[in-house]
């Protein structure tokens, strides 16, 4: 007899003697019931006995008043004997017999062996080094989606001011519709709204091809491991850094991620530092105000706003954990680091195409929407012998709207009223932003108005071949400066020189000619003020009315605060433009 046999009886598996009893007695039930032939009578009777709604409701429904009576004796016995956990008893036996046939039948080495996972694992999630190499590939993302998508963003930002530009107005010229105010919604309106905000789309392709990158590889989840140290500061463990890693894409699909959290604590702490997450529709205005004012270290300048962020949200999170959580206690934390994987390009470009076309989708409707109405409100003139859709901007309803909100900003250094109205919209949509500051300092109307020679189709086409060709080359130089070396010969950039010579002129004027200090002011508040009424709403429905205000009053408070100890710490150490 073998030890199975000895532990188990002759069978090579049952359950303890009362449960034994009570499967055989209704399998043999089941038998004598031709309506429960298709069932094996003793897989159903265990099914039964485990609590499976469905099958019992079958059993009920077709066995009759006498079977159903049958089984609520058996399961009134067995319960008498295990309690309500008759579940798990007849379960955890199952288990134990697997593990006991495993352990027999499987011969493990003493010492088991590293594998590659593990040997990556003693570096990346190293106690000392765990920290350092994760900023390095964060670095890494954010070069990648400054330096290199940065040329493809100047092509395609000059195909949509230039030739597309161009193309409309001589549509609408052949229709007779050239010249009026259709002409300035479609041109002033959607392109140098919509299009200002599309042109960001290589640097979102670029964001998303690494954050699937490192998904696909099983890096994210040694992301969490490492920085469960850091997040033990806030009250939490590293399980609540996987929202957010994917607050770094969008905070929306972040918010409900809190769902994986155990603790309705955890969840609403997680929820409420997730927006200080930069998401990815921030980051067209940290390129195109860092390109315009720190040329040369933009990559930089972006780098240490997302640091901003995690810091700002260590803060905000220890607060929290001494004030409103103190009495709330931590769960434990259990995370499962699956083995390293070689990326498949299928996984990366679905990823990358389900963010990126989602952003693309709210181009077409949110943005589109919103464009609309800041033209509208720009066409329409308020004092002044303006007429519609050719009053001066600073005599238009958008600058009457926004001058009302131009007091908050004042001491932030940006209290002019195209970056207050620009802010005021991008609680719609955080990419919204760069697309009122387009239209509001007409920098995309001058983009089309500045040709001197009318351009042929067939030039515009070979001046987009090129461009494209052009871009591919200068990111290709862009790629050896993620680890510092320059191929890119100090290339001034060129963010639509019309608009970035009109924003710096109205940062000067705004800042009483502290430029510097007021751009990094207006970052620092892009970064931590309110989140989109999207994120409003996903944290409504997940923790209700009040955490909702919380995070709505909260984030604009500490982005104010924050922004006003930058500019005016600017000034006192004397940052001029």
């Amino acid at each position: 007899m073998t030890t199975l046999e000895m532990q188990f009886g002759r069978a090579p598996f049952q359950y303890p003697p009362p449960i034994e009893t009570e499967v055989n007695h209704l399998a043999a039930l089941f038998a004598s019931t031709p309506a429960l032939a298709a069932y094996p009578p003793r897989w159903l009777a265990i099914q039964a006995l485990e609590g499976d709604e469905v099958l019992v409701r079958d059993i009920r429904m077709r066995g009759g008043p006498a079977l159903s009576a049958a089984l609520d004796a058996s399961l009134e016995r067995l319960r008498a004997i295990y309690g309500d956990d008759l579940d798990v008893v007849i379960v955890d036996q199952r288990y134990r017999f697997v593990h006991t046939l495993a352990s027999q039948a499987v011969t493990r080495p003493a010492t088991p062996p590293l594998t590659l996972s593990d040997r990556i694992d003693r570096v990346v999630t190293h106690r000392w080094l765990g920290i350092p190499i994760f900023l390095a590939v964060m670095w890494v993302v954010f070069k990648l989606t400054t330096d290199v998508a940065a040329p493809f963003v100047d092509w395609l930002d000059s195909v949509l001011s230039g030739p597309v530009s161009r193309w409309i107005v001589a549509l609408l010229g052949l229709i007779g519709a050239g010249g009026g105010w259709v002409e300035s919604l479609l041109v002033d309106g959607v392109i140098a709204g919509v299009g200002g905000v599309l042109a960001f789309v290589p640097v979102l392709l670029a964001l998303y091809f690494v954050l699937a990158l490192l998904e696909d590889s099983g890096y994210m989840a040694r992301a969490a491991f490492v920085m469960d140290r850091l997040m033990h500061a806030l009250g939490l463990h590293g399980k609540s850094f996987l929202p957010m890693i994917v607050g770094f894409g969008c905070s929306v699909p972040a918010i409900y991620a809190t769902r994986t959290l155990d603790s309705r604590r955890d969840r609403i702490l997680t929820g409420l530092l997730v927006p200080f997450m930069s998401c990815s529709a921030r980051l067209p205005v940290y390129v195109l105000i860092a390109t315009i004012f720190f040329p040369t270290q933009a990559g930089q300048v972006i780098f240490g706003l997302y640091l901003t962020g995690i810091v700002a949200a260590v803060g905000v999170g220890a607060l929290l954990r001494r004030t409103l959580f103190r009495s709330e206690p931590q769960a434990p934390f259990v995370l499962e680091l699956p083995p390293y994987r070689l990326p498949t390009l299928r996984n990366i470009w679905r990823q990358m195409w389900e963010r990126t076309s989602s952003f693309i989708r709210k181009a077409g409707t949110v943005i589109l929407a919103t464009s609309v109405a800041v033209w509208l409100l720009l066409a329409i003139p308020v004092g002044g012998d303006g007429q519609f859709a050719d009053a001066p901007v600073e005599q238009s309803a958008f600058a009457a709207v926004a001058h009302v909100t131009t007091p908050v900003f004042a001491p932030l250094g940006f209290g002019h009223w195209e970056t207050s109205g620009a802010l005021v919209t991008g609680l719609i949509a955080k990419e919204v932003v760069v697309g009122t500051l387009a239209q509001a300092y007409g920098g995309a109307g001058d983009a089309v108005s500045v040709d001197e020679e009318p351009a042929t189709f067939s030039d515009d086409l070979a001046g987009i071949v090129g461009g494209f060709g052009a871009a591919v080359a200068d990111a290709l130089r862009a790629l050896p400066g993620i680890v510092g070396i320059d191929l890119a010969q100090d290339e001034e950039e060129s963010v639509a020189e019309g608009l970035a010579a009109s924003i710096r002129t109205g940062f000067a004027a705004s800042s009483g000619g502290h430029s510097t200090p007021a751009a990094l002011a207006f970052l620092v508040f892009v970064l931590l003020y309110t989140p989109c009424v999207a994120a409003l709403a996903a944290n409504r429905h997940e923790f209700g009315t009040r955490w909702m205000l919380v995070s709505l009053l909260g984030q604009f408070a500490i982005a104010w605060l924050a922004a006003f100890i930058v500019f005016q710490g600017g000034v006192l150490l004397g940052m001029q433009g």
